[in-house]
């Protein structure tokens, strides 16, 4: 079910669009939490940055967001519309805090649009929809587009890794070069997680990352911030 497809060429120019950085979507404006780690000390250099970093995609997207994208692949894929709604209202119930919701709708509204603008119609309700969720969307995308779910679900976690990276590299601050080998590191694990998030039962899918829980609650009323989120 979560093999490689056969979308050649095309299906990975397509999925390099949806991960690059110049997506108009906005990603770059959120941390997810990571402004709040930093302020308090508990992200202060590369090795706390790589820790922090691979332990929300492990504990957090790898067992919540690639998931419930995965079944999302598949029922865009089956055009089962009911399941589609029904998991992405799943995954923005899940988001702990007010700022991680709100950055999920911004992000599913904002690919809803551009995805409409490659004549994907299907995106339309999605625009203004309370539970679009960026998963959601990516997943239509992704089905749309032949991009097998395995290599939907590596693409979107790549991508959420470099936008962590980018933002520490901000924040921390770290150089260019330090980034780069996060990066380095993160791709040697992002495999594995994927796979892992491909055999988890329904039952069992959620989050247990406290930490960002608390440092998005924080991160709401912080004095001075770079990031939305």
């Amino acid at each position: 079910m979560y093999g490689h497809g056969a979308g050649g060429g095309t299906a990975l120019l397509r999925l390099l669009n949806l991960t690059s950085p110049a997506l108009p979507i906005g990603g770059f404006h959120f941390s997810q939490g990571l402004e709040d780690a930093v302020e308090r000390g508990l992200v202060h250099d590369a090795a706390s940055t790589g820790d922090w970093i691979a332990g929300l995609a492990e504990h957090a997207l790898g067992t919540l967001d690639l998931p419930l994208l995965l079944r999302l692949h598949s029922a865009w894929t089956d055009r089962s519309s009911g399941r589609v709604w029904r998991l992405s209202a799943r995954l923005i119930a899940s988001r702990e805090t007010a700022e991680l919701r709100a950055e999920d709708r911004h992000l599913g509204s904002a690919l809803a649009r551009v995805l409409i603008e490659h004549g994907i119609n299907e995106a339309k309700p999605w625009v203004s929809h309370v539970d679009a969720s960026h998963a959601a969307l990516f997943a239509l995308a992704a089905a749309r587009w032949d991009i097998c779910a395995a290599d939907a679900a590596t693409g979107y976690l790549w991508s959420w890794c470099e936008n962590q990276v980018l933002a520490a590299i901000k924040l921390v601050p770290l150089g260019q070069s330090a980034g780069q080998r996060l990066l380095s590191q993160l791709i040697q694990r992002i495999p594995e997680i994927v796979e892992t998030a491909a055999g988890i039962d329904d039952e069992d899918i959620g989050i247990s990352s406290p930490m960002q829980g608390i440092a998005s609650a924080r991160h709401e009323t912080q004095y001075s911030r770079l990031f939305r989120s």
